[in-house]
């Protein structure tokens, strides 16, 4: 192996920038030469690939977003795509591929292996919805952009004797609102992994009220319901001053946290460590704060484990 590529996929993550750097700096460090691919798998498709150099990441660390830019691409789940793009990685000579996103880009990192061009996958999204990892990354950055927004929402609310439904990211994966909720002292947390009774919630907010507090916080993950659909529906039980807030995409971007730069950091060194040793096909992660490597395959078979214990704390501080 003398030459490595290094792309982001899907939606970005603070902490892409650590990893980047990590598998730049260690590669090179090892007597390999690296490509960056710009745009995720288009780009590979496209050829657009350039040398990267360790002064073109010195200073990368502590941005977020991704200086090797990303896209979404269906695309190469299809045969003669994956073909094209590995025509492309041989036309330039690039011996293996390091793979930063979630399931869609394992997805591709995994069809790369098995048409010769050893892959392997690092966990970068912020939704912490991958298997045997305990963190992506992002997840911990994400974190506390949504906490510090809540922080400030708690303000008005208070003002303004209002309840808040704080919408956030996580379609099917409810760590963001679980881990945010509790940080944030919310009045509930709404996930789509486990159900919910708006009727209740609001019961507890009238006694809440009642017993002197000057606002509600209910932290709402994306996947369970909208905001506003959520507000409307909790109005049906109470008379409630509320409002809907969606942070959105804001949670993506920012500075990474220390967590975040260090775990990107391990994961990137660790992934050219194994491509040296002739692995592909595997995906990286923190099992109980250790480097581990499974193969893709099982990712894909395996389900992400909520902390579900998150939610009952948050109950207890309710009560």
């Amino acid at each position: 192996m003398k030459r490595i590529g290094i792309l982001t996929s899907g939606g970005d993550a603070p902490g892409m920038n650590a990893a980047v750097r990590a598998v730049t700096r260690t590669a090179i460090s090892h007597g390999l030469e690296v490509y960056g691919i710009r745009y995720g798998f288009a780009g590979l498709v496209a050829g657009d690939f350039f040398p990267l150099k360790t002064e073109d990441v010195d200073h990368t660390i502590n941005l977020g977003g991704t200086i090797l830019y990303s896209a979404r691409f269906p695309e190469f789940a299809k045969a003669e795509v994956q073909i094209a793009g590995v025509k492309q990685l041989k036309q330039h000579g690039i011996d293996s591929v390091i793979v930063i996103g979630g399931d869609g880009s394992y997805h591709g990192a995994l069809a790369l292996t098995r048409r010769g061009i050893n892959s392997i996958g690092l966990p970068g999204t912020i939704d912490n919805d991958i298997p045997y990892t305990d963190y992506t990354i992002g997840f911990d950055t994400a974190c506390e952009t949504a906490m510090d927004a809540i922080d400030k929402i708690r303000d008005t609310a208070s003002s303004h004797h209002r309840v808040f439904v704080v919408g956030v990211m996580g379609r099917e994966c409810g760590d963001i609102a679980m881990r945010v909720g509790v940080a944030s002292g919310a009045d509930a947390i709404v996930t789509p992994e486990h159900p919910f009774d708006i009727k209740k919630i609001a019961a507890s907010l009238k006694q809440s009220f009642a017993e002197g507090k000057d606002h509600g916080i209910i932290v709402l993950a994306e996947g369970a319901m909208s905001a506003d659909e959520f507000k409307d529906k909790l109005l049906k039980y109470g008379d409630f001053d509320a409002r809907a807030n969606v942070l959105a995409h804001m949670q993506r971007g920012g500075r990474p946290t220390v967590a975040d730069r260090v775990n990107a950091t391990k994961m990137g060194n660790y992934a050219v460590k194994e491509l040296l040793n002739g692995k592909g096909g595997l995906a990286v992660g923190l099992e109980n704060g250790q480097l581990a490597t499974h193969d893709i395959l099982d990712l894909f078979d395996g389900k992400h484990e909520s902390d579900s214990a998150l939610l009952d704390l948050n109950q207890d501080m309710t009560k």
